[in-house]
């Protein structure tokens, strides 16, 4: 899911080339993607880009007469700058933004169409589609502290929740978590002063910099290869690849469609966290460290 950095970048790629421009028309090709009737979207059509916002993950399209258009690019979706009147083909493509000068194409790979449009009038309508969460970059070490233990969730929970925190979703939060050298099961309550500074740094470094990486890595072209799994990544993604800082392999706990990636060595003091699915299997014999894991592969080996 593209989360913070990702939608920084989209939208300063999109100013360079639709603020001022007159949205023609729109072209939606998937019948699941607009999820408001009221303002119909050709409501739309001929008013001028004036704005854009990133709220969370979404980015909002400000137009003329306080129109919104609101996109929620989910776990797939992706935003492309074609050439104007580009031809919207093949099942991923759901929507077309015809301006003048371009047309922006929505994709979403796979079968789970999650993507989401609306179109809303006024700010009031618009705050509807903002989680609140706390911008981080920027933000005081306080105001950090206490929205973190504002409820006492698991870090990784915590930093995920965009009631708490904006833009963070499950990549970020993995590099983050490394970076602070914080377990992704702590409790939020539990933490010393000393490791809540150490996850406030983090996560202001790691969403900086990363940003400030894709910035380059686009320079004024339109960023096409948004992804969640980054060969600098430290963990996310890196399942029993080598930890960059200490050399352990890196581990995961899997649930539902997603996983959290942590390194025993820096996070967890060598302890493996339990994995859903395989410690319900495994029971009394799910391994503890490391060690314990590799010779109960070896012996499976045999």
């Amino acid at each position: 899911m593209p989360e913070l950095p990702d939608i920084i970048v989209y939208i300063e790629a999109l100013q360079r080339r639709i603020i001022g421009q007159t949205l023609k028309q729109t072209r939606i090709a998937s019948p699941f993607l607009l999820r408001t009737a009221a303002p119909q979207i050709q409501t739309a059509h001929g008013r001028r880009v004036t704005v854009l916002r990133r709220l969370g993950k979404r980015i909002a399209i400000g137009l003329q007469d306080d129109l919104w258009l609101v996109l929620h690019l989910m776990i797939a979706g992706r935003l492309h700058w074609r050439e104007a009147g580009a031809k919207l083909s093949g099942r991923q493509c759901l929507a077309a933004f015809d301006f003048p000068n371009g047309t922006l194409v929505l994709t979403e790979a796979g079968t789970r169409k999650r993507a989401s449009l609306h179109l809303v009038e006024g700010e009031e309508a618009l705050r509807a589609y903002d989680p609140g969460g706390l911008e981080v970059p920027g933000a005081s070490f306080d105001t950090f502290a206490q929205t973190l233990t504002s409820r006492n969730h698991t870090l990784k929970r915590a930093l995920t929740d965009p009631r708490l925190f904006s833009g963070i979703g499950n990549a970020y939060s993995d590099e983050i978590l490394h970076r602070a050298r914080l377990s992704p099961v702590a409790l939020t309550q539990k933490l010393s002063r000393e490791e809540i500074e150490r996850l406030s740094r983090a996560t202001q470094e790691t969403l900086t910099r990363c940003t400030e990486v894709l910035r380059n890595e686009t320079g004024e072209g339109f960023p096409e290869k948004v992804t969640a799994f980054r060969s600098d990544m430290a963990v996310h993604g890196r399942f029993e690849q080598p930890c960059p800082v200490c050399g352990d392999k890196v581990q995961r706990i899997r649930y539902a469609d997603n996983e959290t990636n942590y390194c025993p060595g820096c996070q967890t003091g060598g302890r493996l966290l339990a994995d859903r699915s395989l410690s319900l299997l495994l029971r009394k014999d799910w391994p503890k460290t490391l060690e314990e894991l590799e010779e109960m592969r070896s012996e499976g080996r045999r």
